[in-house]
């Protein structure tokens, strides 16, 4: 290893911690990740994963093999390890859930049992960073528990999108190190010097609000696209068209201008939620974030009503003894993540509305532990791992996850097994030439009645 290399701790082994402690020990860091699941450790010291990341099991397995990767259970069990092999941790990442808790606000208990569990065994010097997204205000409350002076506490949030988090680590549009004292954030920031990133010095509360910032802006862009889809259709005009030149526009950007059902995933809900929690906390009206999420809860009851209209003719028409297929459950193609998925939340609404349900996604399969962990009603609908059999005797196909793959399924042969030849395309996702070939009637998000073919309009819905 490099002269430069560190010695790590991650504490946390989901999306952002795997993902942190495989791209630390690829810049050549020596780095232990921690867990409190210990049939999930034992997976990961041979190289299995449960999480489907691109790139992240190959890394994984480099590391392990490389010597500069290795997982334990338990925070404690990380720092005894490097300090019996005569090297004590340099830095310790917090990469736990902080999931939203009781009135909105993120739930911290995961963070401050790490900082229990460490705070009297951490060597002189350490420094803990909290790369877990935490409300402005937890880097000086850790300061306080560790109650250390010879241990820095530092904010280091992260900006990894799931599908795509091994990339994004190694080629970020900026590093972010916040921190009360200058020689500690630049201990951290120094882990990063070989990805030549911009980086921002800045105290701990600013680099927790800058994290909130970012999601909070993402959701509200989303939630304006969503918005403006709707005036699309309203008005005549195409959604596609119209965020094709908002994009061109460097101020706007072409990212997040896709419209769909809605934002969810484990970072955008609870995020705005505690963002909107801490505003009131200090008094302060945010009526424009505040909107953003009313207009994303919104979205799911506007596209139920689409497919309200499309199969019974109805805005509010009954779809008692429908069936409907839904293709896609996971918030975001390329993840397997059914936390806070929008398709969830319209599944939840055709259930309540009489429909039966069966859906189809790549990443999930009928025994998938993710469904459990999302919460996941087994009422609600029947997953099945074929598309087809998904389609047999639908009133309707929504296409509710952005999935390449359903770009390329063989629409004619759907044709044949559907009850109602109707696609609601909420992501605006597949040729509606090819559909029309294949006999189907389109419904799409926010685009223009000129469109040749087979296309259902929903008025005003």
């Amino acid at each position: 290893m490099s002269e430069f290399a560190r010695r790590i701790v991650v504490v946390g082994t989901g999306y952002v911690g795997l993902t942190t402690g495989a791209c630390l020990a690829s810049l050549g860091h020596r780095v232990i990740c921690a867990d409190v699941d210990r049939s999930k450790v034992e997976r990961l010291q041979v190289g299995k994963i449960d999480i489907r990341e691109p790139g992240l099991a190959e890394m994984v397995g480099e590391m392990l093999a490389a010597g500069r990767l290795s997982f334990v259970t338990g925070a404690r069990a990380a720092l005894d390890e490097l300090r019996s092999d005569g090297m004590p941790c340099e830095v310790l990442f917090v990469c736990v859930p902080t999931p939203m808790g009781i009135g909105g606000i993120a739930d911290l208990s995961a963070v401050e049992a790490v900082v229990d569990e460490v705070r009297e065994v951490l060597p002189a010097g350490a420094i803990v960073v909290n790369k877990s997204t935490v409300p402005v205000g937890t880097g000086e409350r850790t300061a306080e528990l560790i109650d250390r002076p010879d241990v820095a506490v530092v904010s280091n949030p992260e900006f990894l999108r799931e599908g795509s988090g091994v990339h994004d680590f190694l080629h970020p549009d900026r590093i972010i190190v916040g921190s009360n004292a200058q020689d500690a954030a630049e201990r951290v920031a120094a882990l990063y010097a070989r990805l030549g990133a911009p980086t921002v010095l800045t105290d701990l509360a600013s680099a927790e609000m800058i994290k909130y910032a970012a999601n909070c802006f993402l959701a509200t862009k989303l939630s304006y696209v969503n918005a403006i889809a709707e005036l699309c259709e309203r008005l005549g005009a195409d959604v596609e068209d119209v965020t094709e030149g908002l994009g061109y526009d460097k101020r706007i950007g072409q990212s997040y201008l896709s419209p769909g059902p809605g934002w969810g995933g484990s970072c955008l809900p609870k995020d705005t939620s505690a963002l909107l929690q801490l505003a009131d906390s200090v008094d302060f009206e945010f009526r424009l974030l505040r909107a953003a999420i009313e207009t994303n809860t919104r979205q799911s009851r506007r596209i139920l009503e689409k497919i309200q209209t499309a199969v019974t003719g109805k805005r509010n028409g009954s779809l008692t003894r429908k069936r409907i297929a839904l293709l896609g459950l996971a918030f975001k193609a390329g993840t397997s993540d059914l936390r806070d998925s929008p398709a969830l939340a319209v599944a939840a609404l055709l259930r309540q509305a009489g429909a039966e349900l069966q859906a189809f996604d790549p990443a999930i399969r009928a025994d998938d532990p993710m469904l459990n962990g999302a919460g996941f009603d087994g009422d609600l609908l029947t997953v099945v791992d074929d598309p087809y059999v998904a389609a047999k005797d639908a009133d309707a196909l929504v296409v509710l996850t952005e999935w390449p793959e359903f770009r390329g399924l063989d629409w004619p042969r759907l044709a044949t097994v559907v009850r109602q030849a109707i696609v609601v395309d909420t992501r605006n996702l597949v040729d509606p030439d090819v559909l029309r070939r294949a006999g189907f009637s389109w419904i799409a998000v926010g685009r223009s009645p000129r469109l040749a073919g087979n296309i259902v309009g929903d008025g005003d819905a």
